[in-house]
């Protein structure tokens, strides 16, 4: 059984107006991030994953997933953090083998200082983004998405 073309056109067009959008937030998102506190758009996503950890650590595989980048990216990225004081790694008491990443105070209090610049420059691009008509729905739907449940 085949797709019919309609619906791989259909399929095309929802996928070229997803990567339309995440380019514009991830444009915006850098410069914004990169200004203001000195941060990529990747290293705030580390740190936001890692605030919203108990304790605030993560194996570096679940850091890996929740940036997705491959482990070496990640352990990268993570050496890059820490040599900056804002993150640190400890050995699972558990597992030897096993490394968590945690928040240093740097990071921690770096991070509350980025994650108002993140969240209104998102919300600046996806409400320019609804004034466009290629984008208004996918952008809409985001809104609806992240709207909070009365």
């Amino acid at each position: 059984m085949s797709i019919d073309d309609n619906a791989v056109e259909v399929r095309t067009q929802g996928w070229r107006t997803l990567a339309a959008l995440h380019g514009m937030i991830e444009t915006a998102l850098e410069r914004a991030l990169t200004d203001a506190v000195k941060l990529s758009v990747v290293e705030y996503t580390v740190l936001d994953a890692l605030s919203r950890q108990d304790g605030w650590h993560m194996r570096m595989q679940q850091l890996a997933q929740a940036t997705a980048l491959s482990p070496s990216a990640t352990t990268r990225l993570v050496t890059r953090l820490e040599d900056r004081a804002l993150l640190t790694r400890i050995l699972c008491a558990d597992d030897r083998r096993g490394i968590y990443t945690e928040l240093t105070v740097n990071g921690r209090v770096l991070y509350e200082k980025a994650k108002p610049i993140h969240d209104d420059t998102l919300e600046r691009i996806l409400n320019e983004a609804a004034q466009r008509p290629e984008l208004a729905g996918l952008a809409g739907a985001l809104h609806e998405f992240s709207a909070p449940v009365a």
